[in-house]
């Protein structure tokens, strides 16, 4: 019987898992890093024990570290979360050999799941259908092929090959980005990625919940989950039940878990691979089923028997998305720094099964919340439930919409277009959904006078708290001080580059005009700015409240209202419309330094995985030079032309800021 339970995990997952044990009275242990020291999941649980080291290797992933933790707190169980520690089968022996429960798949289970290959052969014999692989290059029968490593997870690594004439150094190429082995199968195009969530018991239970739809990804991992699927029908929806329960058996496996599935445009599909861990889009099955996935695990975990006799059945509609710190305009790099404020509107659920229509939210984060390198870039996942998958996808992408997420930059506005795009809405989705539609990649704002009232929001929201200011000091008395002749202005840092906002008021404090235009960022100390323009088109627009935090606008006869949350000198400006984030610039900028001709400057904090060069070496133009780890995923620096290694100041494990030097290229 489990009494104290530690997980080893962090953020989301581990607030998600210490929910349910609290309602089912099982005592919770949390561990932490020294960064995480204040992370919510450590105030959450009943004990929490700090872990030596800073980055995720040194700390949260080791075994050993994690078994003395559970032994000195006093639990008798250990929950392994949902990464990498939940797929190794030498941890949950160890777990095992210490005496303590393993909430998690059976060791022997692991090690075969250990190799894809080993278990695609295992699951062929169960006669589900598999893709098959080629090891030898000779034996590939045609293009395209997908390359793909034997172990690992998270999409690292894979690669797709459209000729035989790249096929060779693809795989080399692919050998030593992975440190491991390889091998090909072929490339499915316009596939959707489906997956049946399980859970099994040692008495020979197994219960599928329905299908999930995880279909749209970057970088082959999901950022949107829906259940059901809109390409499954009952029948299709029997027929993958019942490879994922062969499956399962096939493999001996028990726990909570999923058996993920290819499906082309014919209602074909082929077995992926089995994932041994609760999954992070877990919810959307809750939220369909009314089962607690993490309950019935710690049952299972128990030796207990599953109370159901069979499937549930499948209520309604459940889209989740997962909100990332990563800037998908610029090749998704991850985005660091403070959270000054995290606030999704209108939250019926948090970590719990939805009773009616609504959102849940399943956060790790909350306002001030530091967001560094060394960990995945999931800030939460957003959750909504309805009647029709409609009715779930509007209510999200507005929840989205009106979500404030100020300090990093995220993937909302993406998440926002791809819910409201109409190939989504017809259920029109497979693995290359964002491929095909760069026009999910523009701005949320696209309209030129949301971009520009919010400009004029933050201007007036300055001058406000500038007013504000100065009668707490003394220098003046509140109200407005304008020179009816004057105008007001300031410069900022927007979406689309340097922009200088201006009004003018009225003798009776009312709005007479305003402006907003681009700005060349080599110009901004030219004495030009300031003056109105000759013309312009703007709509007549009247201030109906200018405060320091809010602003009321009433344009063209429909009134908005947009809050303001400065921080420092940047301005959030969240409005019916969107979020705008504006910078503050100087008019006096002070000169960058000259960097060295052929310099390879860091694209984003993190640390040096992997050094492929030495100084003096030749290089090819798109040739790997090195790597950064940042978030989990792995990051290739390439040499933008061909040349000579000149300098090479870094070295694996080297920790690195954005714009650090890497490498210098010299022409040969």
């Amino acid at each position: 019987m489990i009494r104290r339970l530690l997980v080893a995990d962090r953020g989301e997952t581990a607030r998600r898992v210490f929910a349910t044990c609290r309602l089912v009275g099982v005592e919770t242990v949390a561990v932490y890093s020294g960064a995480d020291s204040d992370a919510p999941h450590v105030g959450e649980a009943d004990y929490a024990v700090r872990l030596d080291g800073g980055t995720p290797r040194s700390s949260y992933l080791r075994g050993d570290l994690i078994i003395t933790a559970a032994q000195r707190s006093g639990a008798n169980a250990i929950h392994p979360g949902i990464g990498e520690l939940a797929e190794d089968p030498d941890f949950a022996s160890a777990v095992a050999d210490a005496g303590m429960i393993w909430v998690g798949a059976p060791a022997k289970t692991l090690g075969v799941l250990r190799s894809k290959r080993e278990t695609k052969a295992l699951v062929a014999e169960a006669r589900v259908p598999v893709l098959p692989s080629f090891t030898d290059p000779s034996e590939v029968p045609g293009f395209p092929v997908l390359i793909k490593p034997d172990t690992g997870a998270g999409g690292a690594g894979l690669r797709v090959v459209r000729d035989a004439a790249t096929l060779l150094e693809a795989l080399a190429s692919t050998r030593r980005e992975v440190g491991g082995e390889v091998y090909c199968e072929p490339y499915v195009e316009d596939v959707r990625h489906i997956e049946v969530p399980i859970i099994a018991d040692e008495h020979g239970a197994v219960i599928p919940f329905g299908e999930r739809e995880c279909s749209i990804q970057r970088r082959y991992q999901k950022i949107v989950e829906e259940t059901p699927s809109p390409a499954v029908d009952p029948g299709l929806r029997e027929e993958l039940c019942r490879a994922a329960i062969v499956t399962v058996r096939a493999l001996g496996y028990v726990g909570a878990g999923a058996v993920e599935f290819l499906l082309d445009t014919n209602g074909d599909f082929w077995f992926l691979e089995l994932t041994p861990t609760l999954q992070a889009e877990h919810a959307v099955t809750e939220c369909v089923s009314g089962y607690d996935l993490v309950r019935l695990q710690l049952l299972v975990s128990e030796g207990g028997s599953l109370p159901m006799p069979g499937p549930p059945p499948i209520r309604g509609h459940a889209i989740e998305v997962r909100l990332c710190a990563e800037d998908p305009a610029y090749a998704w790099l991850p985005a660091t720094g403070t959270l000054h404020r995290f606030a999704v509107p209108d939250v019926a659920g948090r970590f719990r099964p939805l009773p009616a229509p609504g959102l849940r939210l399943d956060a790790g984060v909350r306002d001030g919340s530091v967001i560094g390198v060394h960990h995945d870039s999931t800030l939460a996942k957003l959750i909504a439930w309805a009647p029709t998958r409609q009715e779930a996808a509007r209510m999200l992408a507005s929840a989205l919409t009106r979500a404030q997420i100020h300090g990093v930059a995220t993937n909302r506005d993406l998440l926002v277009r791809a819910l409201r795009h109409h190939a989504f809405r017809t259920g029109d989705v497979d693995t290359g959904f964002l491929d095909r539609r760069p026009e999910v990649f523009a701005p949320l704002l696209s309209a030129v006078d949301a971009v520009r009232l919010s400009c004029l929001a933050a201007a007036l929201a300055g001058a406000a708290a500038r007013r504000a200011s100065a009668t707490v000091l003394g220098s003046m008395p509140s109200g407005w001080r304008n020179v009816p002749s004057g105008s007001q202005t300031a410069v900022y840092d927007g979406p689309t580059g340097p922009v200088e906002v201006g009004y003018r008021m009225n003798r009776h404090g009312e709005l007479a005009g305003w402006w907003v235009r681009t700005v060349d960022p080599e110009e901004l100390d030219l004495a030009g700015l300031g003056q109105a323009p000759v013309a312009g088109d703007y709509p007549e627009t009247v201030v109906v409240q200018a405060g320091d935090e809010r602003v009321v606008l009433d344009v063209n006869g429909i009134r908005l209202t947009f809050n303001v949350h400065r921080v420092g000198e940047v301005s959030y400006v969240d409005s019916p419309e969107g979020s705008v984030a504006l910078r503050g610039l100087s008019r006096f900028p002070l000169p960058a330094p000259d960097a060295v001709e052929g310099s390879l400057i860091a694209p984003l904090p993190g640390a040096v995985r992997r050094v492929l060069v030495v100084p003096g070496q030749r290089v090819r133009a798109g040739e790997l030079l090195l790597t950064l780890e940042a978030m989990k995923l792995e990051h290739p620096v390439h040499a933008p032309s061909a040349g000579v290694v000149a300098s090479l100041p870094v070295h694996p494990g080297t920790e690195v800021d954005t714009g650090e030097l890497l490498a210098v290229l010299a022409p040969e």
